[in-house]
């Protein structure tokens, strides 16, 4: 489609970061859309960088919201991290408030200060997020405020969910 002029880029997007390597091996990527694997949580899209900076794949990073676990909001019903994930996402999320911060300012401010990965996407329907999302990549980052968060998500760390097929699911890198 790119020879015929159809299409100037082409990209994948998922979950499971292994189909990221699992595309490379049969195609060239212009770019991957990972989602949920650089936040306050899971930053294991950390070890597929290296890679995509070799094949020279652009990055988008999504949701640093982890799709909604890390604001004040109670997980929606569809969301299909475990128990222990939604638990401590929220016990995070408590911990903030009760240090008088949303923790998707921490959340936001965290997942776009790394210079490695050079976009972040966040979605909402409510234009006053984006504003505020706005602002705080323009705020410094309160340290001791993301040191006691990170600790509360430690037992949880780069732990997702399963997502399509099972063989995507399995972490392996190129």
């Amino acid at each position: 489609m790119k020879q015929s002029g159809k299409i100037r880029y082409f990209g994948v997007s998922g979950l499971p970061l292994s189909i990221f390597e699992k595309a490379l091996a049969h195609k060239e990527l212009d770019s991957v859309l990972s989602y949920c694997h650089y936040s306050l949580n899971d930053t294991s899209l950390l070890d597929l960088v290296p890679v995509l900076e070799q094949h020279g794949v652009g990055l988008v990073n999504a949701s640093p919201l982890s799709m909604g676990l890390l604001s004040t909001r109670p997980a929606a019903e569809w969301h299909p991290a475990s128990g222990e994930i939604q638990r401590l996402c929220k016990q995070a999320a408590e911990h903030c408030a009760s240090k008088g911060t949303d923790i998707a300012k921490l959340a936001v401010q965290y997942a776009t200060a790394n210079e490695r990965i050079p976009t972040t996407l966040v979605s909402t329907a409510n234009p006053g997020n984006i504003r505020n999302n706005i602002a705080w990549t323009d705020e410094p980052i309160d340290m001791e405020l993301l040191h006691e968060v990170q600790e509360i998500l430690a037992p949880i760390h780069n732990k997702s969910w399963i997502s399509g097929r099972p063989e995507y699911n399995e972490k392996t890198y190129v």
